[in-house]
């Protein structure tokens, strides 16, 4: 392995932030444990900033059920936290990509997450090197987030200028980089979300805005139709979405209920007699990440940070995604 340049800037315990049961926010618990060292092909970061998404508090609860497959009695990831933005500060043996001093970041979700920790050995294929122009804690509120947003609008539904987009959920940390991401692709943004959050949306530019919890404005009811929609938050049945949308129109379901996903996955992506297509997105971690990562350096797309927290708060951030309060993204610097 090679050392950081300084050995002594590498600790011999770190603080992290485990659980070891299925639960609430009160089963994690703020620990000191040793600094992990990597591993062939692997690299140890050092993380500067890190993110809450939703995926950490299914995981963290067990929940839907099929969060548990391969896991059933514990969980197989004790550290949560997806999004990491730190540099290398140690290399295992073998080749990588990354050197001592590489910025780095990426959604380490399928290399054993663990950002929620002050360091984190991880497989370098997992991460990309990170743009100069982005600072950690704008980083880190991308890549999870960032990577469903452009694979739902670019990678599946190839949104075209021109083309009228419905986001639904639209201001979470997904929904809020979708929104900047279909505007900058020069598409009408409908964006629906609660009435607390539609402010925000209007402030992003979203072309029109719809109070989620309204029973008199059904978005999905709109007689002018959509090119696209792209839900966060699924929960209708497939007829619903299929009158929404134009001929030659696309779903995209992002998350939602567990009768809804499972209801456009058995549809098997056949379009109708109009074209209409229902795809249900089976996203990759850091796809489109290095896209992304240009246009929020160019200051086309912005993501949205709600609050930055440090380590002993995020039980009460994940409380808060469960809740549905947070605008955006919250960050976490350890």
């Amino acid at each position: 392995m090679t050392e950081a340049t300084d050995a002594a800037a590498l600790p011999a315990r770190m603080r992290a932030l485990r659980y070891d049961r299925y639960g609430g926010p009160e089963r994690l618990q703020l620990v000191e444990v040793p600094v992990p060292r990597p591993a062939a092909g692997q690299v140890l970061v050092r993380v500067r900033a890190s993110s809450v998404n939703s995926w950490d508090w299914d995981l963290l609860r067990g929940r839907p059920w099929f969060v548990r497959l391969g896991a059933p009695g514990r969980p197989a990831h004790p550290v949560l936290g997806a999004d990491v933005a730190g540099e290398v500060v140690a290399v295992g043996a073998g080749e990588t990509p990354f050197q001592v001093g590489d910025a780095v970041w990426g959604d380490v979700s399928g290399a054993g997450w663990g950002g929620f920790a002050e360091f984190v050995a991880v497989d370098a294929t997992a991460l990309r090197a990170r743009p100069a122009a982005l600072g950690p804690v704008v980083a880190a509120a991308i890549p999870q987030a960032g990577g469903l947003a452009w694979q739902a609008l670019v990678d599946v539904a190839a949104v075209r200028a021109g083309e009228r987009v419905l986001v639904v959920g639209a201001a979470g940390g997904a929904g809020t980089i979708a929104v900047g991401l279909a505007l900058h692709l020069g598409a009408d943004v409908v964006a629906v979300d609660r009435a607390g959050k539609l402010d925000l949306l209007r402030a992003l530019g979203a072309t029109a805005v719809v109070d989620a919890d309204d029973p008199v404005v059904d978005p999905f009811a709109d007689a002018a139709g959509y090119d696209v929609i792209v839900d966060l938050v699924a929960s209708h049945p497939l007829a619903v979405y299929r009158r929404a949308l134009r001929p030659a129109g696309r779903l995209v379901v992002v998350g939602g209920s567990t009768r809804t996903i499972a209801a456009v996955a058995a549809s098997g992506r056949r379009p109708d007699a109009a074209g209409r297509t229902l795809r249900l997105l089976a996203a990759k971690p850091n796809g489109g990440l290095d896209e992304l990562g240009a246009l929020v350096a160019s200051g086309a797309v912005t993501p949205v940070i709600d609050e930055v927290l440090p380590l002993a708060r995020v039980p009460e951030g994940l409380a808060r995604i469960g809740a549905g309060t947070v605008k955006g993204k919250l960050v976490v610097v350890p």
